[in-house]
C-alpha cells in the first residue's frame, strides 16, 4: 500500500468508557471516514504543478492543468477538495496545515498503512505492526471496546477498500463487523445489493487486494441506512 497520512474526522483515542459516555449524552452516531494515500499538500494547497505535469505519472497534463490548476493555492484548494473547503471547514475544523504551524504527525516509525491504521483505531504505536501482512492485530482498536459493551453490541462497523481490515480490527476476536476488500454485501440489506456485487465481481480493480473506492462507499452508505450503528469507520 501507499505511504500515508491520514485525514479523519477526529484522533482516536481516549478509553472506549469515555467515548461511550459522550456518545449516550450528547451525539448518537459518530462515522470515521479516513482517506489512504492522501498528501496534506493536496488538502491544504490543491493540485501541486510538480506533479501534475510529470510524465512519469500523469498521462494527461493538460486536462489536469485546466481542470485543477490556479495560481492562488486556496482556489486550488477549492476546486480539488470542494468538499473539505466548503462543508467541513465551514461547519467543522481542519488541522494539518504545516505551513501555518499545524503540525500533525503520526507517532509510529514507519509511515505506512497497517501501522498507521493500527495508531488511529487502537490509539496505541506498536512497533511490532512493521509491515502489511495479513496478521490479526494484537492491540484492541475502538471498534472491539465498544462491542464488548452491552449497549454497542452489534453497533459497531467498518467498511474498508483495502482487503487487510480484517486483521487489523482481529475480527475473530473482535467480532466486529468488517466488510472490505472485495467481499459481497449482504442482498437482503438494501434494493440494489444484488447489482452492486454483481458489479464489483465484473469491473476490475487496478489492484489486487484493494476494490474500487466507489464499491466500498454504496456498501457502507447501505449498510449505515439500514443498521444505524453508533460507530462506522469508512476507509477509503
Amino acid at each position: 500500500m501507499k505511504t500515508i497520512l491520514k485525514v479523519s474526522a477526529f484522533s482516536l483515542i481516549a478509553l472506549a468508557s469515555d467515548f461511550a459516555a459522550a456518545v449516550q449524552n450528547t451525539t448518537q452516531n459518530v462515522v470515521l471516514v479516513t482517506l489512504d494515500g492522501v498528501r496534506w499538500q493536496e488538502v491544504f494547497s490543491g493540485a501541486d504543478k510538480n506533479l501534475i505535469n510529470n510524465s512519469d505519472f500523469v498521462k494527461k497534463p493538460e486536462q489536469l492543468n485546466t481542470e485543477f490548476w490556479h495560481n492562488s493555492p486556496a482556489k486550488r484548494q477549492q476546486l480539488l477538495m470542494p468538499f473539505i473547503t466548503q462543508i467541513v471547514a465551514k461547519q467543522g475544523i481542519i488541522m494539518g496545515n504545516r505551513e501555518q504551524g499545524s503540525n500533525m504527525s503520526v507517532s509510529n516509525p514507519w509511515y505506512f498503512s497497517y501501522p498507521g491504521y493500527n495508531e488511529i483505531l487502537s490509539g496505541e504505536v506498536d512497533e511490532g505492526i512493521n509491515s502489511n501482512n495479513k496478521i490479526p492485530n494484537p492491540n484492541h482498536t475502538i471498534l472491539e471496546r465498544l462491542e464488548h459493551q452491552p449497549a454497542f453490541k452489534n453497533n459497531t462497523a467498518l467498511f474498508g477498500s483495502w482487503d487487510v481490515f480484517p486483521s487489523i480490527l482481529n475480527t475473530e476476536r473482535s467480532k466486529v463487523y468488517v466488510n472490505a476488500g472485495f467481499m459481497p454485501i449482504e442482498e437482503d440489506l438494501f434494493e440494489n445489493a444484488p447489482l452492486l456485487n454483481a458489479m464489483q465481481n465484473e469491473i476490475p480493480s487496478p489492484w489486487s487486494n484493494v476494490r474500487l473506492d466507489s464499491f466500498t462507499y454504496r456498501f457502507a452508505k447501505a449498510y449505515m441506512l439500514a443498521k444505524k450503528p453508533k460507530l462506522l469507520v469508512i476507509s477509503l
